[in-house]
């Protein structure tokens, strides 16, 4: 079996290209991430327009909460999303069916050398909502 060298997650094109203008924590509940491990890549999946990996960073640590709100107190301005859009994620988590189901945690996960690609990449395979580890 291949060794796991990182992960990618779709990440709508106006929320990804935040991660080459300075934010460094990517938030989401907490899928493909048993494997992830400080210095992983986690590749920076263009959703939604212009798809493809745009970008790739360095995992620099994975922390988990029940209430996805405290990576806000946590990190501030460095998060990916703005206090509404995360507050708006989280309902939309809802009416998925997420809030019946057993309650998943959130998880963030905080970046370093962060870089953009000179093209976006198609991948070899898709890359559903919950993420992919790359091998």
């Amino acid at each position: 079996m291949a060794e796991i060298r990182g992960v990618a997650f779709p990440i709508p094109k106006p929320f990804a290209q935040r991660f080459f203008e300075g934010k460094d924590v990517f938030v989401k509940p907490a899928t493909v991430f048993r494997e992830l491990k400080p210095g992983m890549k986690l590749v920076i999946y263009q959703s939604q327009e212009d798809t493809g990996f745009v970008g790739e960073a360095r995992i620099k640590a994975v922390s988990f909460a029940d209430d996805p709100m405290e990576f806000l107190r946590r990190y501030g301005e460095r998060l990916f999303l703005s206090e509404k859009e995360l507050k708006d994620y989280v309902k939309s988590q809802e009416r998925w069916g997420r809030k019946k189901a057993k309650k998943r945690k959130w998880m963030a996960i905080e970046l370093e050398d962060i870089r953009k690609y000179d093209m976006p990449v198609k991948p070899r395979r898709f890359v559903p909502a919950g993420g992919i580890y790359l091998k």
